[in-house]
């Protein structure tokens, strides 16, 4: 049988579809040998029409069509996401020791997850039990005998490139699991002790392309085309003339992929990729450099100068074979200085401006870059910076007028804000605590729950809201985890930020730090049971690949909150996070939890660290993170102090700012693995707490010391927490605070 090459495999069509210039290059179609020796099935998916896809093979075995699915003819069949998937019939790795699967596909940009390319075995109650499968989520292949406890995973540690046609395939023969894409071996276990044949004893009813064996999971969302199941495990030969793309079809296909949208009006700079689906590398080059540079820098023409237009020229280079794709970009003239002055006046706020109840950000710099310069009304109470001054307890609230002077070149505006400063509330006494947190890895879990103590003491412990949320995400990732709350240095506000990342929607650990969220989720709150309205803020980098659990500290000298968290921070050159690296803590500063200062590095042991949870002690700040780099000695939690809290640690800090007291601490308290620490001192008493989470055992646990300075942590005996709490954190909460919570979500 002669291979059939689709349209869209071949290069010329690629290139013509583009409308590259090609300097030369002759690009054919690649050399694909149709490999026939022990088929099961053969579905080339070219079909113009009808619900079944046809079994080239020869044996018979059809399969159905169903859902948004459309057929394309030669450009295979698309999957719309909702429900389209192909059913294949039962049994059909019945007998099999050995194993290949093979398809081509081109999965879309806004895939959701966890999702299978295609999975063959059966479905018990919505879950998966026995089955073989791939997905491009961390891109891997997993065969198992009942649901994901037994899976055994062979995994190319990064995700397939989304938006870009690829065959991926799986063999499997004495134990031997080998993972290709585009024809080239990316995994390889050895170890794999399950058969085909072994899953459902032959028996399997839920075989399907472009669906799951698991009800709840996502539809593949995207085109395939020549699926094909084998009998045996086809050699690294076989399959590399199966999929293999030759150095010319890379370049064609990431040319084609290659687009920057809608470039005929461009105010703001362009992010210009560095490399394609496929592996090409872009070099680009501007006709105009002085009004968008190499880089995608936009700087527009001066006002009244006219629009320009600019070509910029992307050249894609793999090995030996390059191409070239040009765009066009229109850059419109500035505006007036007196439009800039006013749309940044517009853009002005003053936060709260009704109800001030701690320093205030007032910015120096407005939209388009302008200047703002502030005044008060009354400077003992705000300054023109922002720090404010309350007035005492039982006093009135006090009325400041701010006003902005704005001004860009020979243009200037002022704006008048009139707020109100309210009094200082009155001191309270701790009589007890609030405990924020979440419970699990799967999608109830991924929520903020509460519990509130029974009185002052700190081991007992009483869930609110009848053990439900209180708490649930509509933003991001959907997904909750890791909450943190911190009262304000005034004592009448709170913020709570968390984790935006669902584990239990099926991200993987390593794709949620490559491509994970780059935010915070913040809320605030008067009186722990009121919340805001959920913020969904970017905090990090576009270079960070996550954002882990966020905590945060008032720090008195600069009058502000110093939030820090722990991020994969990737190279420039690395835009899509496939590289290597660890996570390090990062810290940005704020006064409102809205804006940010730009996120900078806070400790780098040049090992990963995460989960770092500070408390003050006199002039002293001491420090509780989880090592994961064996930094201190073992994959514990470690105990640091400074003077400073924005002391910074580097991997060339020598000596390191943040001074090692104690390290292994789980360890040496007689636990399992732990992390996630939350550190608070006794209402009552010279002692603290440090909860922990031993997160392959009891989950959430006390430690105690009765001191800081000289640590010596046990585990608390006779301790009632809530159910299953996570990572969270506990703040201590006056009576009237205490009876609210009980009363209010008890």
């Amino acid at each position: 049988m002669s291979p059939t090459i689709p349209k869209a495999r071949s290069g010329p069509a690629l290139l013509t579809a583009a409308a590259l210039a090609l300097g030369g290059l002759c690009v054919t179609a690649p050399a694909q040998a149709a490999v026939d020796d022990g088929l099961v099935l053969d579905y080339k998916l070219t079909e113009s029409s009808g619900s079944v896809a046809v079994d080239s093979s020869g044996n018979g075995r059809d399969g159905a069509i169903s859902g948004d699915a459309t057929q394309l003819a030669g450009e295979g069949l698309k999957l719309g996401g909702t429900n389209a998937h192909v059913r294949l019939p039962n049994d059909i790795m019945r007998g099999l020791d050995s194993i290949t699967v093979s398809t081509e596909v081109k999965i879309a940009a806004d895939q959701g997850t966890p999702y299978f390319i295609w999975g063959l075995g059966n479905t018990t109650n919505g879950v998966g039990n026995g089955y073989l499968f791939t997905t491009g989520n961390s891109y891997r292949a997993s065969i198992a005998t009942g649901n994901w406890s037994t899976e055994q995973t062979v995994n190319a540690g990064r995700d397939l490139a989304r938006g870009a046609w690829k065959t991926v395939t799986y063999t499997l023969s004495g134990g031997t699991a080998v993972l290709y894409e585009d024809g080239i071996e990316v995994g390889r276990k050895s170890d794999v002790t399950i058969k085909p044949s072994d899953i459902g004893g032959g028996i399997t009813t839920a075989n399907y392309l472009g669906r799951s064996t698991y009800s709840g999971d996502k539809y593949l969302k995207g085109q395939v085309r020549n699926f094909r199941v084998y009998n045996r495990a086809l050699s690294a030969a076989e399959v590399h003339d199966l999929g293999f793309v030759s150095l010319e079809e890379r370049v064609a296909r990431d040319l084609e992929t290659l687009v920057l949208g809608d470039t005929t009006n461009v105010t703001t700079d362009l992010k210009l990729p560095l490399t394609g689906p496929n592996g090409s590398a872009y070099t680009w080059a501007s006709s105009n450099e002085a009004v968008v540079s190499a880089g995608g820098t936009i700087k527009r023409p001066a006002y009244k100068t006219g629009n320009a237009d600019v070509v910029l020229t992307a050249t894609a280079t793999f090995g030996e074979a390059s191409a070239v794709k040009t765009f066009t970009v229109t850059v419109p003239e500035d505006i007036s200085d007196k439009q800039k002055v006013e749309e940044a006046s517009a853009a002005l706020n003053v936060w709260d401006a009704q109800g001030i109840r701690g320093n205030i950000t007032l910015p120096t710099t407005g939209l388009h870059g302008a200047k703002v310069a502030w005044e008060s009304s009354n400077f003992s109470v705000i300054t023109a910076s922002g720090e404010v001054a309350r007035p005492a307890n039982g006093s009135q609230p006090l009325e400041v007028k701010l006003d902005a002077a704005v001004s860009y070149g020979k243009a200037k505006s002022k704006w008048t804000f009139r707020v109100t400063v309210l009094p200082l509330p009155q001191v309270e006494a701790k009589e007890g605590y609030a405990f924020a947190y979440f419970t699990g890895n799967d999608l109830a879990g991924e929520n903020i729950y509460m519990a509130a103590s029974r009185g002052n003491d700190a081991l007992k412990w009483d869930e609110l809201n009848g053990g439900k949320p209180i708490l649930n995400s509509t933003l991001g990732t959907k997904g909750l985890r890791d909450p943190f709350i911190i009262r304000s240095p005034e004592g009448d506000k709170f913020y709570m930020i968390a984790t935006d990342l669902s584990i239990g929607s099926g991200t993987s650990w390593d794709s949620s730090q490559r491509q994970g969220s780059q935010h915070l989720e913040v809320w605030e709150s008067t009186d722990l049971v009121n919340w805001s309205e959920q913020r969904h803020v970017k905090v990090s980098p576009d270079t960070a690949g996550n954002t882990w659990a966020p905590e945060a500290h008032y720090d008195e000298k600069i009058g502000a909150y110093v939030v820090y968290w722990a991020s994969k921070i990737y190279a420039d050159t690395d835009p899509s996070h496939s590289g290597g690296t660890h996570n390090k803590m990062m810290y940005s500063t704020t006064r409102d939890f809205r804006t940010f200062t730009e996120a900078k590095v806070w400790n780098d042991p040049g090992n990963s660290v995460i989960d770092s949870t500070v408390i003050k002690e006199g002039d002293t700040y001491y420090r509780f993170t989880k090592d994961e780099g064996r930094v201190s000695g073992c994959l514990d939690i470690m105990q640091e102090k400074s003077t400073d809290l924005l002391a910074v640690d580097l991997p060339t800090t020598n000596p390191r700012n943040w001074s090692l007291m104690a390290n292994c601490i789980g360890k040496n308290a007689g636990t399992g693995a732990v992390e996630g620490p939350t550190i608070f001192k006794s209402n009552t008493e010279q002692k603290y707490y440090l909860f922990v989470d031993e997160f392959g055992g009891r989950g959430y646990i006390p430690l105690e010391s009765t001191s800081l300075e000289n640590p010596d942590w046990k585990l608390s005996t006779n301790y009632e927490l809530p159910r299953a709490p996570r990572h969270g954190t506990v703040v201590p909460v006056t009576k009237t605070e205490l009876e609210r919570l009980h009363s209010a979500v008890g």
